[in-house]
């Protein structure tokens, strides 16, 4: 598919078929995730892939319980059971519907990919920008081959068992959960705020007349209140 249109159709997926995902297309998602830019060229990205080996059902193991924790506090604090999330069918109902599926079934997750990066240096607030750009290239290259994934930070609830199982050395980060498999539905396009309200031009809070979204866009309804004037649609 045409470059542009993947970024702009692909989508946090969370409910995967069963099927596996065979090597060749492993090796495709990862060499392409292998491309991305990092500082100095250093190449600190490590990719620790979970399939359906010992060690990985272990861990998978481990990732489930956290992420059932994670998303429990989550769906109590975030009050997800009121409101409009009482009522089957809205937005939100939906949304916790489809995380509880996301949460309940980590464990038949076709292949949860453990995005790494050696430290060379003491921790520092930049780090990340050495392994979120393969993050993102390995969703996009994923998208291309029909397939979708979500990446999270939940595996820090069970972060000191993962490593414990799995014998993540400690100069290694673990930077992203990223969870991949052939998804039940469909990608995009995806609904995010308008542009306008993104981008200044010149300076903080002028106006960008030239941030216009295509024809078409459709914008999400979620996120901070936006002025009166722009509607989600």
């Amino acid at each position: 598919m045409d470059l542009l249109e993947g970024m702009a159709t692909t989508r946090t997926i969370r409910r995967y078929r069963p099927e596996p995902i065979p090597d060749d297309d492993l090796a495709t998602i990862l060499w392409h995730a292998s491309r991305a830019p990092s500082g100095s060229n250093r190449q600190p990205y490590r990719f620790l892939v979970l399939r359906d080996g010992p060690g990985a059902r272990r861990a998978k193991a481990i990732l489930g319980e956290g992420f059932r924790a994670a998303w429990d506090a989550k769906e109590a604090a975030d009050g997800y059971r009121s409101g409009s999330g009482a009522e089957a069918g809205t937005p939100k109902a939906r949304m916790a519907a489809t995380m509880r599926h996301f949460v309940d079934h980590l464990e038949e997750t076709p292949a949860v990919v453990l995005a790494c990066y050696r430290r060379h240096r003491a921790p520092d607030p930049t780090e990340g920008a050495s392994i979120y750009p393969a993050c993102q290239n390995l969703l996009l290259a994923a998208r291309a081959l029909g397939y979708g994934g979500v990446m999270t930070m939940w595996h820090a609830l069970v972060e000191a068992d993962l490593r414990e199982s799995l014998g993540i050395p400690d100069d290694v980060v673990i930077g992203a959960t990223i969870c991949l498999g052939r998804p039940v539905g469909h990608h995009g396009p995806v609904r995010r705020r308008p542009l306008a309200e993104l981008v200044h031009d010149d300076r903080w809070d002028g106006e960008a007349a030239w941030a216009v979204d295509p024809p078409g866009t459709r914008f999400t309804s979620a996120g901070p209140p936006r002025g009166p004037d722009v509607q989600p649609r």
